[in-house]
């Protein structure tokens, strides 16, 4: 619409996404790495399992405008720009001037209101069961790396009777999206890994740990879209709007690194 108001992003949303400091793992007994039949697909939750992401940018921006002031329509778009980050570290960039018992005290409402408001009707996207269950039968090992908490991840994978097909979560108390590909690179070596993930911060995190390749969801919000290219740009190897063609993506990334892998004894001579 012609008179409709242009919304700014917010200034850091066009540099690198990080996290100011990673936090560690926590000192627990881990898994022994162990050989898989193909390789390891790591499937972020939110947006990109879980069909939520329009409601929890609502619920982000009611709690933005509430805390800071942020007029509601801004503080949702800002959300979505740096989205794929921790709530938290979002805060951090948006509101860098606000002290951080402040922005800690925000945060755990948002967690809190996610859980109960976005969660309590959330549902995965309709080609989510079908999509698991196939890459299941192709032999690849399935797990998530989420921000929500581990026990809340495990609660609503298990309500919608998807949880069967994956054998670990990671989620905010386990570290950052680094971490946990990081993590999963050490219990699963020597096979590919793959970050399924609907965000900026998920393509760069996928392509800032060797040996993990980005796939993308794009997305199409009220007000707010990623194209595949977007993602792309930002190091996506395959995006779609749909994860229906995800088995098949993963079958000819696999067939083109294993032509670029050379054979032994065919070097130059």
């Amino acid at each position: 619409m012609e008179n409709e108001p242009v919304i700014p992003l917010p200034v850091l949303a066009n540099k690198s996404l990080d996290t100011p400091e990673p936090s560690p793992l926590p000192e627990e007994p881990l898994p022994e790495p162990r050989k898989v039949a193909r390789g390891v697909v790591v499937f972020d939750l939110d947006g990109t399992i879980l069909d939520d992401l329009n409601h929890i940018s609502e619920v982000a921006a009611d709690v933005m405008t509430k805390a800071f002031g942020t007029p509601a329509d801004e503080a949702r778009i800002h959300y979505l720009a740096t989205t794929g980050l921790p709530f938290e570290a979002q805060l951090a960039q948006l509101y860098p001037d606000v002290p951080a018992v402040e922005r800690h005290k925000v945060a755990r409402i948002f967690h809190q209101r996610k859980a109960k408001e976005a969660y309590g009707t959330a549902h995965p996207f309709p080609e989510i069961p079908r999509v698991l269950k196939r890459l299941s039968q192709d032999k690849w090992t399935l797990v998530v790396s989420t921000g929500a908490e581990k026990e809340i991840a495990d609660l609503l994978l298990e309500r919608e009777g998807i949880r069967y097909w994956f054998e670990a979560v990671l989620g905010a108390g386990q570290g950052t999206k680094r971490e946990h590909l990081a993590e999963y690179r050490r219990r699963f070596p020597g096979v590919p890994i793959f970050l399924v993930g609907d965000s900026r911060f998920d393509m760069e995190a996928a392509s800032s740990v060797p040996g993990v390749t980005a796939l993308g969801r794009a997305s199409s919000l009220p007000g707010w879209a990623l194209t595949p290219k977007d993602l792309e740009q930002w190091g996506a190897a395959w995006a779609d709007p749909s994860l229906s063609h995800l088995p098949e993506a993963l079958e000819k990334i696999e067939r083109k690194s294993t032509r670029r892998t050379p054979r032994p004894g065919r070097g130059k001579k």
